[in-house]
């Protein structure tokens, strides 16, 4: 027997709603509801909603708080001012990821974690094994429902329910407010490249919450989008996908991440194998590229010069908005090769030489 898939709040709503479901990270998610590619363009020009209840929530308090995820984050936590949210990661002490997160400053000692689905008993692990008598971790995962709002109509929708100051909310900034679905906090962030919110609602109303965003934002576009749209939309916008893109073996500074590494910040798990890394040179890199043709190059395929192999597909698919294959990669790094946009590749796929471009990021821009 295999072992049970856990389940968001908003189950039984896929369920009755025909949504094809897959398991995703252990959770029973749905992956599709009208099709990707529509799912996706209504994003990209419209709405969409996706349930990401299944992202883990870790709650940081306590007088060392900030001061724990200073020394547990490579980012700088202290920049950081009451509702304001930034992206940074949990690291080895040899610089690689164990997982990349968001952080919240909820108050001066008030942190909260939003932490990738798959790795959020192992984050909890660490952080325990690391904090001091002054902190208190907490797992709030199961208490919240979690939906993202994305596209260029987000704002429109969202504040047909809630305040219209919602719609004056800053990037990667978030209030906590009840309007009408208990206490939540409503960040302007995302994974799509969009405009658009994340509302962490109390698990009990998550559904009642998912039900009046459809009702509300019918007239406008928006429709219910599951992990296969999330997946094309996040890749389109060159967003790194934690155990995929990046995780194992790989490094910030490998994966283009090098601006949440705060190296003048002061000490931090992963710093000295950073800045010796920083000092060597890194022996490989990220980039992004297109394929000719219509043949995807999904990840594990190959990066091919002049017969030997350089490098391995981390992310690939087709993307909607272009009509085109697009896809990421790991390769190796070296004087003789740049990896600069406009120069020319070859990517091994399924056994078939396919001839590609180097791009830059993001590959399609917000509406």
């Amino acid at each position: 027997m295999g072992e049970t898939l856990r389940r968001t709040p908003l189950f039984a709503w896929h369920q009755r709603s025909g949504a094809r479901l897959v398991d995703f990270a252990g959770w029973e998610m749905p992956v599709q509801f009208s099709g990707v590619i529509d799912e996706h363009n209504a994003v990209r020009t419209q709405a969409g909603l996706f349930d990401v209840s299944h992202m883990g929530e870790l709650m940081v308090t306590g007088a060392g708080a900030q001061d724990f995820l200073q020394r547990m984050t490579p980012n700088d936590c202290s920049k950081l001012v009451d509702g304001q949210a930034h992206y940074s990661a949990l690291l080895e002490e040899d610089g690689t990821f164990i997982d990349d997160l968001l952080v919240y400053r909820r108050g001066e000692d008030r942190f909260l974690l939003v932490v990738n689905a798959s790795n959020c008993a192992r984050d909890l692990a660490w952080l325990d094994d690391h904090r001091s008598a002054d902190v208190v971790l907490e797992d709030q995962s199961d208490s919240y429902g979690l939906l993202a709002l994305q596209g260029p109509r987000a704002a429109e929708i969202l504040t047909d329910l809630g305040p219209a100051e919602l719609a004056d909310l800053r990037y990667y900034r978030f209030t906590e407010l009840d309007f009408g679905f208990g206490d939540s906090i409503v960040s302007r962030t995302g994974y799509t490249g969009e405009d658009g919110f994340e509302v962490y609602v109390p698990a009990e109303h998550a559904e009642s919450l998912w039900t009046a965003l459809l009702e509300t934002g019918e007239s406008k576009g928006l429709k219910p989008a599951g992990l296969g749209a999330r997946d094309t939309l996040r890749l389109e916008a060159g967003m790194l996908l934690s155990g995929q893109d990046m995780g194992g073996d790989t490094t910030p500074i490998e994966v283009g991440l090098d601006w949440i590494v705060k190296l003048k910040k002061g000490d931090f798990v992963g710093r000295d194998a950073l800045v010796a890394q920083k000092r060597g040179g890194v022996k490989r890199c990220m980039i992004a590229f297109e394929l000719d043709g219509r043949r995807p190059a999904r990840p594990g395929s190959t990066i091919v010069d002049e017969g030997l192999e350089v490098g391995r597909v981390t992310s690939g698919t087709w993307s909607p908005s272009l009509e085109r294959p697009i896809g990421l990669a790991l390769v190796e790094t070296g004087e003789e090769r740049a990896w600069t946009p406009g120069e020319e590749i070859e990517v091994s796929v399924r056994g078939k030489s396919c001839h590609g471009v180097v791009v830059e990021l993001p590959f399609v821009r917000k509406s």
